[in-house]
């Protein structure tokens, strides 16, 4: 599936807001990378002693009434609280305010893939506990609406389009996809992205259940995409969601900057297993490039899926010199510094290449000291390297075949 071209109108971003295991705001969150501090640490949320997986990107404990108000605490689950705390950011950075825009301007749509587990755990608990109440019809709302798309359309006003995507990790770039679509459509402004976290025992137990979680209890040694060590995935919590727009509608209400655009996007699903065809993350790149109108060669930098499997690392080492040549673009995996997020990984990615595109410098991918794949890849390792960012691409892949790619580019 493809985005469709770059006829007009264009769609730039003009505000962002981060959650990550290394800062609750972009700027902290930025600030972060580019000191190559990890937020991959020993699980406090729970006992994780009893598991194969004991380390996680999580997010310090904070008090959350200073971020969100207190009528809605009881209302809302940690996720959904840091969907509204990286909304909030979001709009103040754009200098947009729905309420001042017409009716059905403003829409949401999010992404999601295993937060809701957090909030079954919850019920669960409160079903086994003496005097445990069912979920009231709210409640459960939020149970079946991924990242709670609802509670950051009722809380800023927004009553355009509304949807929630759920595909694993690729979901991210699926759903900034979908807002795109609606932009296209005629909508001005979009929220868009994704939060997501799921660091409770039910969830973690599914996870583990998939086979691809590192087992290791060094938070420096456990996450080491396109390393020789590499041993499987570090999950985490967080995510980013932006507000995306008509460019020419930006540019009339006046928005202070634009980060960049949304040029190109594909999607495609991985084929039967045993049927011998090859993985779909190739076509997905080269879609996304056609969509986007560019050549490989125009591509300054890839943000890498990353999964620290062995297998899926060499998979999408071969798709990307397939794409680009042998060590013919950068290769980042920020997400060494927080985990996968699920889908919320790929949304931050999307922020930290923007904000490479500002500030000309890309992020490092941290603890990889033997890599595994220096024939096909040019890994930024280490340290952030200073050089000219006018597009970067970022890919994502989900659980179950999932294949998403997507183009951000200066904007004009």
């Amino acid at each position: 599936m493809s985005g469709g071209g770059t006829a007009s109108p264009r769609h730039v971003i003009t505000g962002i807001g981060a959650v990550a295991p290394t800062g609750l705001t972009c700027a902290d969150y930025w600030s972060a990378v580019l000191r190559g501090e990890s937020g991959i640490r020993t699980l406090t949320r729970f006992d994780p002693s009893g598991y194969s997986a004991t380390v996680a990107g999580e997010i310090p404990e904070y008090t959350a009434s200073r971020y969100v108000p207190g009528r809605l605490l009881p209302q809302t689950d940690r996720m959904t609280r840091l969907a509204l705390i990286a909304a909030e950011e979001a709009l103040a950075d754009a200098g947009a305010d729905p309420s001042a825009m017409p009716p059905f301007a403003c829409g949401a749509v999010t992404a999601a893939s295993a937060g809701g587990f957090e909030f079954g755990q919850k019920e669960l608990e409160a079903l086994w506990s003496k005097g445990g109440k069912y979920v009231s019809a709210y409640q459960s709302f939020a149970w079946f609406y991924p990242v709670n798309t609802g509670q950051i359309s009722i809380r800023h006003g927004l009553r355009g389009p509304g949807a929630a995507v759920v595909a694993e990790q690729a979901g991210g770039l699926d759903a900034i996809a979908k807002a795109r679509r609606h932009i296209r459509s005629g909508t001005p402004l979009m929220v868009t992205g994704g939060v997501d976290g799921s660091l409770s025992p039910w969830s973690w137990l599914c996870l583990i259940r998939s086979g691809r979680m590192s087992a290791s209890p060094d938070p420096e040694a456990a996450f080491l995409p396109f390393d020789r060590r590499a041993q499987g995935a570090v999950v985490g919590e967080g995510g980013a969601l932006l507000v995306m727009e008509d460019a020419e509608r930006a540019r009339e209400r006046g928005a202070s900057h634009r980060y960049g655009e949304v040029a190109g996007y594909a999607a495609t699903f991985d084929p039967r297993p045993g049927s011998g065809r090859p993985p779909g993350l190739r076509r997905a790149i080269t879609m996304a490039l056609a969509d986007a109108g560019m050549a490989p060669a125009d591509v300054d930098v890839v943000f890498a899926d990353a999964y620290g499997v062995p297998a899926l690392d060499a998979a999408e080492a071969e798709a990307l010199a397939g794409v680009f040549g042998p060590r013919g673009v950068p290769v980042t995996a920020p997400k060494t510094m927080t985990g996968r997020l699920l889908a919320g990984s790929a949304p931050l990615d999307v922020a930290t290449a923007l904000l490479s595109i500002r500030d000309g410098v890309l992020p490092p991918t941290v603890h990889v000291a033997s890599p595994a794949h220096e024939h096909l890849l040019d890994l930024v390792r280490d340290a952030p390297r200073e050089q000219r960012v006018s597009s970067a691409l970022v890919v994502s892949r989900g659980q179950g075949g999932f294949n998403s790619a997507l183009v951000v580019r200066a904007a004009a």
